[in-house]
């Protein structure tokens, strides 16, 4: 069995992923780099892909990956 991983995935505006180094305020720290800056936290699993609708805060996005992190592990303990 393939090993299940959830991470929280920052993103743009137009839900791709944001790995620019940005400022605490969202907005990119080299205007060259092409980021639109960072709007939201997605969760994202291997096996479902997005989980929910992303987050404004990565605060609010931790919990919600370990809460679908517990499914998968209750889902493997009723097997």
């Amino acid at each position: 069995m393939a090993s299940i991983t959830i991470h929280v995935e920052p993103r743009h505006a137009d839900n791709t992923t944001c790995d620019h180094k940005v400022k605490p305020s969202g907005k990119p720290r080299d205007p060259a780099s092409g980021c639109t800056g960072r709007t939201a936290y997605a969760v994202v699993c291997s096996e479902h892909g997005d989980v929910g609708t992303p987050h404004h805060v990565k605060q609010l996005a931790e919990p919600a990956a370990t809460e679908h992190r517990q499914e998968h592990r209750a889902a493997l303990a009723t097997r």
